[in-house]
């Protein structure tokens, strides 16, 4: 798929100009609509792109989105391929020990366990899960058989071949899904992950996780985040 970038900003912030960092390059998936997604022009677009853009407009920085596989996020903000990660990347303890987290810019929501039947054995049998997602940490944990994908999308295909007895992702995610598959899919039960969704940074750039963090709290502040929360998730929109 097309890597897009989206400039933003004109004038980079002093501080980070003056370590040569001219450009802040921020990575999504593409894959994780509302949060991420390529819109019918084939940019990308979605909550955190909006958010994005407006962090670094009042930031004063100079940011562009690329398009980045999940699977490959870490390795690649930590080799400098780019600075922030904007992925629908729910905060826990455990990733805390090798990232920079903002404060979250979506509140803890529930997960969704998915399945064609509402009698779906989601303790013992096979449940597909994006890899290296909390929701697929915790099928590892429960017993079930974790079955793991790429994509998202490729976790809900696998319920609707039969491949897997039941699905867990965000409920942001399976909720339109679900809403969609006209009774074929329903929710098995929801499950409360994570400390919310946020942006993540190299251990080293304290001085730009910290920007986005400033940013973002004027924006529960005043107001805005909830706007945009709302643009994208409609009724099923969980604000600050």
């Amino acid at each position: 798929m097309k890597k897009t970038l989206l400039a933003t900003a004109l004038v980079a912030l002093s501080a980070f100009a003056a370590n040569a960092q001219d450009t802040v390059r921020i990575a999504t998936e593409g894959l994780y609509p509302p949060y991420n997604l390529i819109d019918d022009a084939g940019n990308l677009a979605g909550y955190e792109v909006d958010l994005g853009n407006e962090i670094c407009k009042r930031a004063g920085l100079t940011c562009e989105f690329v398009q980045n596989d999940w699977d490959s996020m870490m390795p690649n903000l930590n080799s400098g391929n780019f600075d922030v990660i904007m992925a629908g990347m729910s905060i826990t303890e455990e990733r805390k020990k090798d990232r920079l987290f903002s404060q979250n810019y979506m509140p803890p929501a529930v997960s969704f366990y998915v399945a064609t039947s509402a009698d779906a054995d989601i303790k013992a049998g096979v449940v597909a899960a994006q890899t290296g997602t909390i929701q697929a940490g915790h099928v590892a944990e429960s017993g079930a058989q974790l079955l793991e994908f790429k994509t998202p999308d490729e976790t809900v295909a696998a319920v609707q071949n039969g491949e897997a007895d039941a699905v867990l992702a965000d409920g942001e995610y399976l909720q339109p899904v679900v809403d969609a598959s006209a009774g074929a899919l329903v929710v098995v039960e929801t499950i409360p992950l994570g400390d919310g969704v946020g942006a993540a940074f190299r251990q080293s750039d304290t001085e730009l996780a910290a920007t986005f963090d400033k940013v973002i709290a004027e924006m529960k502040a005043d107001g805005s985040i909830n706007e945009l929360i709302k643009k994208w998730f409609k009724e099923k929109a969980v604000l600050f």
